[in-house]
């Protein structure tokens, strides 16, 4: 076989005859990453027993010159456990491990935005703050062409494929119910999936999820996503506009809701909260994903970056209150700017420095 003719796709069904080998005890632990990119890395390390809790999980460190985060010359940045979960792939004993990237000065790496985001839910928890993140994304195939569409050609104009049922209406069913199943095994919040407008393009919801957890909980299921998809041969894109065109683009959609928004009278809380939004309208968006320009446009139930606005159950504004909110005069908002890419390390964090204010820098 040529290199021509080989594929992406993992020999899944051969190493099912091994993933279920005595290991002697020892525990696989892979360790999860951020990377200079906006992109999940991952390495594993050989365990002699099982931990009891995140203490006793070793720091380890890795190559930052290989991944965005560090000069050659000083390459080595470290990883420090934060979250651990099940390992869906290997079962038994075996953890995922969400980490932290430091510096060798005792610094948080400049691509850690959880370190600061953490430090913002802790100093801000007596709000009792839920998320829920909304994370589009689309499937391609391995010539980088959306899964399911015509070679050469297009398919029919958006309308039967958001919550579609049958073929030509959905793309890689299979690959969106792995993963929702990996994230159930796994213990990540995932609340639930549909198809979205674009066609071979998907959403899956994660949360409520309160503090620092929403951040890690998105973050790993981005994770499983990517490696559900290499058994299938498929390439995950969290572009926000994959497609150039008269086509949806992709976000991440943001619902926020502090328990003075959740409790009758809630609404006064929602809407002081959005007034705070709109001042620091610049400011939100610069986090809020890389070219997200191409997708919040005012166009495919956007708004236009360039001004902000809200409303009752209006998918064309910035941040959209939903009209069961707006009739029993509590629940949550709903911001609709973050893009696809966005890390929900930023986004939650400024959200919260926003609506309860900031701290002073970590020295």
């Amino acid at each position: 076989m040529t290199w021509q003719e080989s594929k992406v796709v993992s020999n899944t069904a051969n190493l099912m005859k091994y993933i279920n080998l005595d290991q002697k005890g020892s525990v696989l632990a892979e360790y999860i990453w951020i990377d200079g990119h906006n992109n999940v890395r991952s390495k594993t390390k050989t365990l002699s027993k099982k931990p009891a809790g995140i203490d006793d999980l070793p720091e380890w460190n890795f190559d930052g010159s290989s991944t965005g985060q560090a000069p050659g010359d000083n390459s080595d940045v470290y990883l420090r456990p934060c979250a651990v979960f099940p390992d869906p792939f290997r079962g038994g004993d075996n953890i995922l491990v969400m980490t932290e990237c430091w510096d060798s000065d005792g610094t948080p790496n400049k691509f850690n935005y959880r370190h600061d985001c953490a430090r913002l839910m802790e100093e801000h928890k007596v709000h009792k703050t839920w998320f829920g993140l909304e994370q589009e994304y689309t499937l391609f195939d391995e010539y980088d062409k959306p899964y399911g569409w015509p070679k050469g050609g297009f398919p029919a104009p958006q309308g039967p494929y958001y919550c579609g049922v049958g073929t030509g209406k959905v793309f890689c069913r299979d690959i969106i119910e792995a993963h929702y199943k990996a994230c159930l095994y796994a213990g990540v919040t995932i609340s639930g999936i549909n198809a979205e407008v674009l066609p071979a393009q998907w959403e899956f919801q994660i949360g409520p999820c309160e503090g620092i957890d929403m951040g890690d909980h998105l973050w790993m299921a981005r994770f499983l996503l990517h490696r559900v998809a290499e058994e299938f041969g498929a390439k995950i894109s969290f572009h926000p506009k994959p497609i150039p065109g008269d086509w949806n683009g992709a976000g991440l959609h943001t619902n926020v809701s502090s328990e003075e928004m959740r409790n009758p009278g809630g609404m006064k809380h929602i809407e002081a909260a959005i007034k705070r939004l709109e001042k620091r309208h610049k400011e939100h968006v610069e986090v809020y994903g890389a070219d997200n320009t191409l997708r919040m446009t005012g166009a495919h139930e956007t708004s236009s970056l360039e001004s902000f606005s809200w409303g009752v159950a209006n998918r064309g504004a910035s941040v959209r209150i939903p009209r069961s909110v707006g009739k029993d005069g509590y629940g949550y908002f709903e911001d609709r700017r973050p893009a696809s890419n966005a890390d929900p390390y930023q986004i939650t964090g400024i959200m919260m420095e926003t609506i309860f204010g900031g701290i002073e820098k970590d020295h």
